[in-house]
Formats: C-alpha cells, sequence, structure tokens
C-alpha cells in the first residue's frame, strides 16, 4: 500500500474527515476522533497506524513488520503501527482499518453515532 491508496481506501468509509497534520502524517477520523494515521518514510516506506482490539494488538505487536504505535502503544492504547507487509498484506491492513474505524465509532457519543447514522441494529 502507498499513501495514495491509503487515502483512497479511507476516503470511502462513511462520514470520515482526512487532514495531515504531526509533520505530514495522513491523519483520518470519524465524528472528530482519529481511527487511522499514515506517512511515507525518506525512503518512501509506508508506515501505517490503527486502533486494534486488546486480542489483536497483543498478536499484532509480535509479528515482523508491526510494532506497538510510538506514542500511543506507550501511553497504553492499543494502537499498532504497520510497516511492512511482512506479517500483514495490503487485503488484511484493509480489514484492520475497517476495525479501528468501527472501535472508534463505538467510542462516539450515542448522540453522534445517531447523527451520523452509525452501529445501529
Amino acid at each position: 500500500m502507498d499513501i495514495k491508496s491509503y487515502n483512497q481506501f479511507c476516503s470511502e468509509l462513511a462520514h470520515t474527515m482526512h487532514v495531515v497534520q504531526w509533520g505530514g502524517s495522513h491523519v483520518w477520523k470519524i465524528g472528530g476522533k482519529v481511527f487511522a494515521i499514515a506517512g511515507e518514510d525518506k525512503d518512501g516506506s509506508f508506515r501505517c497506524s490503527f486502533k486494534a482490539s486488546e486480542l489483536a494488538f497483543d498478536i499484532l505487536k509480535e509479528q515482523p513488520g508491526c510494532q506497538g504505535a510510538p506514542h500511543l502503544a506507550s501511553r497504553g492504547m492499543k494502537w499498532i503501527q504497520r510497516f511492512s507487509d511482512d506479517a500483514v498484506d495490503d487485503e488484511a491492513l484493509k480489514d484492520y482499518l475497517r476495525e479501528s474505524y468501527r472501535l472508534v465509532s463505538l467510542g462516539l457519543t450515542k448522540r453522534l453515532q445517531r447523527e451520523l447514522g452509525l452501529n445501529q441494529s
């Protein structure tokens, strides 16, 4: 995956907002809350961070090409940074991004969830 395909994928999720902040990171939000952060290193390699369930976090942080997301995991947050596709290919990354979007949307107020038409049974 690269920045262009990452941005395209995230833009297709409902009610998302894109900003570039924190030194050029491409940040995607739902209801004002961050669910994905990505950027490219000086050598052009792609890095992407996302929120994960506790189980996924525990598994992924031990996989090649993944680590606890800097500045987030160190604060006890369950965020993973994928820096290569050694263990998580692009299709799996899309699944994790969808799950991050879902997890973050669950943390929005019930009112905002209703306004956005999210998480309704």
